[in-house]
C-alpha cells in the first residue's frame, strides 16, 4: 500500500488516483498554485470595476505624505539645538505601511506596520525605520505580492470574491489563521519589560530596541499562551502597581472580554462582558484606581457582511444611544458593572479617568467624534470635541458634562504618573485630518468652569503637519507639567521630516531641539517614549 498522500499516475491521460485523504488536497494546492494570480487579477480587472471611493481608492489614500517608505537602517542624524539631559532612550511611533502596492481596495487601517525610531544617546540621535514583521507580512514578503484581503474596505461582489479567494488559501495550507491576521500597525505598549507592536486584530508582536538604535521583530507574544485571538492596541499600566489592564472584541459572543495583566507578564483569567449587546467598535478604555471604563458606542459591526465580504465590515446605527460601562478593576465577573447611557457622546480614544467622592463619582475625559456616521469614511468632516464626562455610580446617571474646548482635538496625552489618577493638564492634536495634525495644545483642566481650558498652543509652520504628541516627564521631581512633549513633524513643501521635543511647561510649548531625520515619516498613528533604563531591562539587551 501506498503512504497518506501518495498520487499514482495511471494510463497515458495522466488521470490521478489517490491513497490517502491528504492526496486530494495536495492536488487541489498545486492546481490553485498555478492559477491563484489569474484570479487576483481577475477580480482586479472584471469583478472590481467601478471606480473606488477616495476613502478606499489606493491613488488618494497613499497620496502625499502617506505614501510608504521603504526600511532604513540605523543612521546618525543631525540635531538642531539641545537635546535635553535626561531624555535618553527612545522614541516609536506606530503606523501603516503597506509591503506592496494595493492590488486592491486600500483603507489606510489596512497597512503593514512599521515602526520608525529615534534613538538618543548622550545629546546624539540615531533615527530607524523597520516594518513589524508579522506572519501576514512574511507570508506575503516570501511570495512578493499582496495574499491578504484588505479588512477595512472588503465591499460588494468583489469583497467578497476575495474573501473567497482568502478562503481557498486557507484550505489549502497556504495561510494558518492561528499564526495570525493582524499587521501591528497601531499602537505601541511597554510593559513586563518587553515592548509590544500592537493592532487589535492579533495578539501583540515583541520587538526590540537595540543598543544601536535598530528594531528586531522577536514575534506574537501570547503571556504563556493565555491570549486569544487579539487585544487592545491600547492598554493601560497603572503608574503605581504595574499592572496592565486590557481587552479583547470581536464579533462573536462574548463580544468584549476584559481582563490584566500583572508585573510578572501572566495574563489573569477573562471577564467575558455578556451585557455589552452587539457587536461594537471599541478601541480605547479608561482606568481609575478601582475601575475599568469601557465605551458602547454607535458604530457596530457587521459579522455577516464580515464574514461574506458583501458589505463593509462596520457601520454606524443611528439609533443606538452610546452608553459608558463601569467595572471594578478587580472584579471576576461582570456582575457589578453598571451601563450608563449618555446620548451623543462617540468616544474611540480617552485621555484620562479618576474617582471621586470616595468612588462613588467617576471623572472621564474624553474625545467625542461628530458627526459619528462620518468616522470610517469621511473623516475629512469629522469635528472632535473633547468633553469631561461626570458619572454618579450610586444614582446610574451623568451628573455633569461639558465641552472643554471649541478646537477639533483628538489624540490626547497626559503625564503617565497621573495615569487613572486626577490631574491637570492634557497635551492634544488639533486634528486636521485622519492622521495629520496641524499643531499641539495644552489644556489646564482647573479651566474647567470656563469656555475653553487651551493655555497654549504650538503650531509647526506652514504646510508642516505632526502626529500625535507623547509626554516625557523630567527624571527630578517637579510639577505635573514639568517635561517635555515629543512628535515627528514633516514639512509638505521641503519635503523634509523631523523629530522635535518641545518644553510642556513653557507658554508657547517651545521647541527646545529639532532632529533632522534621513528619510520622510508617514503621518501614522501611536507613539512611545522609552527610556534607556527601560530599554535595558529588556531580553537580550547587550
Amino acid at each position: 500500500m501506498g503512504e497518506v498522500g501518495q498520487v499514482n499516475k495511471v494510463g497515458n491521460s495522466g488521470a490521478r488516483r489517490w491513497k490517502g485523504r491528504a492526496a486530494p488536497l495536495l492536488v487541489v494546492k498545486d492546481w490553485w498554485r498555478a492559477r491563484e494570480r489569474d484570479g487576483d487579477d481577475l477580480i482586479s480587472n472584471f469583478v472590481n470595476r467601478h471606480p473606488l471611493p477616495s476613502s478606499v481608492n489606493p491613488k488618494d489614500v497613499l497620496a502625499g505624505n502617506y505614501a510608504p517608505v521603504g526600511e532604513l537602517p540605523p543612521t546618525k542624524c543631525a540635531v538642531e539645538g539641545r537635546l535635553p539631559r535626561g531624555l535618553d532612550g527612545a522614541y516609536i511611533r506606530n503606523g501603516p505601511n503597506p509591503q506592496f502596492a494595493p492590488n486592491a481596495a486600500y483603507h489606510l487601517f489596512d497597512g503593514d506596520g512599521m515602526l520608525h525610531a529615534t534613538h538618543i544617546s548622550g545629546g546624539q540621535a540615531t533615527f530607524c525605520s523597520r516594518f513589524v514583521r508579522t506572519y501576514k507580512f512574511i507570508k506575503e514578503e516570501e511570495l512578493g505580492r499582496p495574499i491578504y484581503p484588505n479588512f477595512f474596505a472588503l465591499n460588494g461582489a468583489a469583497g467578497f470574491a476575495r474573501g473567497i479567494v482568502f478562503a481557498v488559501r486557507v484550505l489549502t495550507r497556504q495561510i494558518s489563521p492561528k499564526n495570525g491576521l493582524g499587521l501591528a500597525n497601531t499602537g505601541l505598549s511597554f510593559m513586563s519589560n518587553t515592548l509590544m507592536a500592537l493592532a487589535e486584530s492579533d495578539l501583540p508582536y515583541e520587538v526590540q530596541l537595540m543598543p544601536d538604535g535598530d528594531v528586531v521583530t522577536v514575534g506574537r507574544w501570547d503571556s504563556c499562551r493565555k491570549l486569544t485571538m487579539g487585544m487592545t492596541s491600547h492598554p493601560k499600566v497603572d503608574p503605581v502597581t504595574g499592572e496592565v489592564f486590557a481587552f479583547r472584541y470581536g464579533p462573536i459572543p462574548p463580544f468584549l472580554n476584559y481582563f490584566r495583566i500583572g508585573v510578572d507578564g501572566m495574563k489573569q483569567l477573562d471577564v467575558p462582558i455578556f451585557s455589552f449587546r452587539q457587536p461594537s467598535f471599541v478601541h480605547d478604555l479608561a482606568i481609575t484606581e478601582r475601575y475599568a471604563i469601557f465605551p458602547d458606542i454607535q458604530i457596530v459591526m457587521k459579522p455577516l457582511a464580515m464574514f461574506t465580504g458583501m458589505g463593509p465590515p462596520m457601520g454606524c446605527e443611528a439609533r443606538k444611544v452610546p452608553r459608558v460601562g463601569i467595572i471594578p478593576r478587580y472584579a471576576n465577573d461582570e456582575s457589578d458593572m453598571k451601563w450608563i447611557e449618555v446620548p451623543g457622546f462617540n468616544f474611540v480614544h480617552s485621555v484620562n479617568a479618576w474617582d471621586e467622592k470616595g468612588g462613588e463619582e467617576v471623572v472621564l475625559v474624553a474625545s467625542n467624534v461628530l458627526p459619528v456616521e462620518h468616522m470610517l469614511e469621511r473623516t475629512d468632516l469629522l469635528h472632535c470635541c473633547l468633553e469631561m464626562v461626570r458619572i454618579n455610580l450610586r444614582e446610574g446617571k451623568v451628573v455633569g458634562r461639558r465641552a472643554l474646548s471649541r478646537r477639533n482635538l483628538e489624540w490626547g496625552v497626559i503625564n503617565p504618573k497621573f495615569i487613572g489618577r486626577k490631574n491637570r493638564y492634557a497635551f492634544m492634536a488639533i486634528r486636521d485630518s485622519m492622521s495629520k495634525v496641524s499643531g499641539i495644545v495644552k489644556l489646564d483642566f482647573d479651566r474647567a468652569s470656563g469656555e475653553d481650558c487651551v493655555v497654549a498652543t504650538r503650531s509647526f509652520g506652514e504646510r508642516c503637519f505632526a502626529g500625535e504628541p507623547f509626554f516625557v516627564g523630567k527624571e527630578e521631581v517637579g510639577d505635573e507639567d514639568d517635561g517635555y512633549l515629543l512628535t515627528y513633524t514633516h514639512n509638505e513643501g521641503s519635503g523634509e521630516s523631523s523629530f522635535v521635543v518641545m518644553d510642556a511647561k513653557s507658554s508657547t510649548l517651545d521647541i527646545v531641539a529639532s532632529v533632522r531625520l534621513p528619510q520622510r515619516v508617514p503621518y501614522g498613528f501611536h507613539g512611545l517614549f522609552v527610556c534607556q533604563r527601560d530599554l535595558q531591562k529588556q531580553k537580550n539587551w547587550q
